[in-house]
């Protein structure tokens, strides 16, 4: 009976221990654990870096350093938008009377009775002045030489673009010509390139103009261009001068001649050409031609020639009144009618003298 029972009883212990632990595999405990070892790596691990993602704070030392870049920055702007005013406002000679007063400072001091507040003071203002008054000197400086720079292409190579005149000549007058469309044409063809025609008239004008006148050709063009056309163009050597491109003021996208360089009196300057309004400064000079442009039958030159023998003989105080009188005519036509109106009223005087005479 013992033996049964025992049998019995270790046989139940057995299955409440199956039972327990087919409970725990099939639920497991859901609280994690941690061992001993885990748990000491855990602790000893360095904390992680912070996230680069959010920006640390400003120091003072960057705040000072971005005030001072832009501050920099905005004074190099404005200082540039001042100087670029002032160069276009004000002439050179304005900006230097203008800025005497800021420059003044910098070089003032002070005589030896002065007391040491002043004398401080003044030190102080100096110094606060002098970046300022370098600055406009440097400036003027510069402007100074790009002005010289600048004016090398844009203006006459001297304000004596011609010779004195000779003592025995002061009375004679200087006939100014223009060469391309006045005297000459030049044509450009594909087939044959470029070609330079004489316009007709042309050589018995400069022969007859040249014991009256001294005869000058004004050209826009290089020497390149008017120096081997000239020598073609008079081979009499009627011309006395010719001037080229560097003799010309360049303004608003032009070459304009300036008659005022020519060390001539302008009451004694006549000047023809084919584009006489265009393409001078002093317009009140100015003989107004046809442009030429191949005519075979142009004679504009052979008809300017008794007007201008005509000024030649008579040699007026001021050819300038003469000129404006002409404005907005032909002055060969228009001279040849007032030749004859004259010569029509003189005749009739001459009659009515006789008349009274009788």
């Amino acid at each position: 009976m013992s033996a049964i029972a025992r049998s019995r009883l270790l046989s139940l212990i057995t299955k409440n221990n199956r039972r327990r632990y087919s409970d725990f595999t099939s639920n497991p405990h859901k609280e994690p654990f941690t061992t001993s070892s885990s748990f000491a790596n855990d602790y000893d691990r360095p904390p992680p870096p912070p996230d680069s993602s959010i920006p640390p704070p400003d120091s003072p030392e960057k705040k000072s350093w971005s005030f001072l870049k832009y501050t920099l920055v905005a004074a190099l702007t404005g200082g540039v938008a001042t100087a670029g005013y002032a160069s276009y406002a004000y002439t050179l000679d304005e900006v230097d009377e203008k800025t005497k007063a800021l420059r003044a400072p910098a070089k003032n001091t002070l005589g030896d009775d002065a007391s040491g507040s002043d004398k401080f003071q003044a030190l102080l203002y100096s110094a606060a002045m002098t970046v300022p008054a370098k600055l406009v000197e440097l400036y003027l400086d510069l402007r100074r030489l790009t002005e010289e720079h600048v004016r090398g292409f844009t203006e006459p190579t001297s304000d004596k673009l011609l010779p004195d005149l000779h003592p025995m000549e002061q009375h004679v007058f200087t006939l100014v010509l223009d060469l391309n469309e006045t005297l000459i044409y030049s044509d450009w063809k594909r087939d044959r390139g470029w070609r330079t025609f004489k316009r007709p008239g042309v050589d018995a004008f400069l022969e007859h103009m040249a014991q009256f006148y001294e005869i000058v050709v004004y050209s826009d063009q290089l020497p390149m261009y008017v120096d081997p056309v000239v020598e073609r163009l008079d081979p009499k050597h009627c011309i006395r001068f010719r001037l080229n491109r560097s003799a010309t003021r360049y303004q608003d996208g032009k070459h304009f001649r300036d008659l005022s360089k020519l060390n001539r009196d302008p009451a004694k300057i006549l000047y023809v050409s084919g584009h006489a309004l265009e393409s001078t400064l002093q317009p009140e000079n100015s003989v107004p031609i046809k442009p030429w442009t191949l005519e075979e039958d142009d004679t504009a030159l052979l008809d300017l020639l008794p007007f201008l023998e005509y000024v030649a003989r008579h040699r007026p105080a001021d050819i300038r009144p003469v000129l404006a009188s002409y404005q907005g005519r032909d002055i060969a036509k228009e001279f040849i009618e007032r030749s004859k109106d004259h010569q029509r009223r003189m005749q009739e005087q001459k009659q009515h003298g006789r008349f009274w005479r009788r």
